[in-house]
């Protein structure tokens, strides 16, 4: 059998994805990446490299099923910490893959917390994060290194903003192709740390979790690396807010327009390109990473219905 590794990205270019507006839009869709999201990519290059044996990492869902997948991949244990809000589907994906889940309640002891808890008990363990760890970007950039292979023509490349390691991925490949591509975050309203750090200049936090939509956006702040490598020259050029009817917005036109099934984190580029067209309106070619499929049926059909 051959050895499971990330599997390169699909590209659709979609021609009337926003509404009355001249945008031309490529997706470059995760959704059919392993575990369902861009985050095989990140968990692979972590679960290769650590030279532990046992790693423990807090997600809301995808990146631990991500991880679950390459520890198992590299016969290494694992153990994922996550809200007791988390999606069913995601909980039992993590588990499905043969890592352990610790459930806690954010609102009582928050995901790092756990975390260094279980550092504690687990002194050999490495820690991971989804976000803020160098071979987290590094994995990442691999999807950025795709985008720009795939289309000269690339002008701007929008991506979901959560703890910020997708975008500094994203921000790494385009620096070291030293192309004059713009990178463009797109963060729930509900859940702003991100853009209100970068307007204020310096990093700003949540005071708890934001609920939002978007689960994958549901952290307190950016990572420490993934701020020090968007707020530069050659960072980000921007973070366009979205509102949750937005995200709904999006997750049915990609349903309908494009026949793929997206998360609402994954929906959020194309959230902002919908709700911003006039910042895309310079005729070039803008990307939009649709960033994973692993929705709850339940909360997929109600957006679907426009419940």
């Amino acid at each position: 059998m051959k050895p499971i590794t990330p599997r390169p990205t699909t590209f659709l270019e979609v021609n009337d994805l926003v509404p009355r507006s001249e945008v031309r839009v490529i997706l470059a869709s995760e959704t059919f990446q392993h575990t369902g999201s861009f985050k095989f990519r990140a968990a692979y290059q972590v679960a290769r490299n650590a030279p532990h044996g046992h790693i423990i990492a807090a997600s809301s869902g995808n990146f631990g099923q991500a991880l679950a997948l390459a520890c198992r991949i590299f016969g290494k244990q694992c153990t994922i910490v996550m809200p007791s809000t988390s999606a069913q589907v995601k909980v039992d994906a993590v588990r499905a893959y043969g890592a352990e889940v610790d459930l806690i309640d954010v609102r009582a002891l928050s995901r790092d917390e756990r975390v260094a808890q279980l550092s504690s008990q687990y002194p050999d363990a490495y820690i991971g994060s989804a976000f803020d760890d160098p071979w987290v970007i590094a994995g990442n950039a691999t999807l950025g290194e795709e985008i720009l292979e795939k289309c000269s023509e690339i002008e701007t490349i929008v991506a979901p903003v959560g703890g910020g390691g997708l975008t500094s991925g994203l921000v790494m490949a385009v620096r070291e192709d030293n192309l004059q591509v713009r990178v463009v975050g797109a963060e729930p309203e509900t859940a702003n740390d991100a853009s209100r750090s970068f307007k204020a200049g310096h990093l700003l936090s949540n005071e708890v979790e934001p609920q939002t939509l978007a689960d994958g956006a549901r952290t307190k702040s950016l990572g420490k690396r993934n701020w020090e490598i968007l707020r530069g020259p050659n960072g980000l050029s921007e973070i366009l807010e979205v509102s949750e009817d937005a995200i709904r917005d999006a997750v049915r036109m990609l349903f309908l327009k494009a026949n793929l099934k997206v998360e609402p984190t994954g929906a959020l580029a194309v959230a902002a390109v919908m709700s911003h067209p006039e910042r895309f309106m310079t005729g070039g070619l803008v990307c939009c990473v649709v960033s994973g499929g692993n929705v709850d049926p339940g909360v997929y059909t109600d957006i679907l219905m426009g419940n």
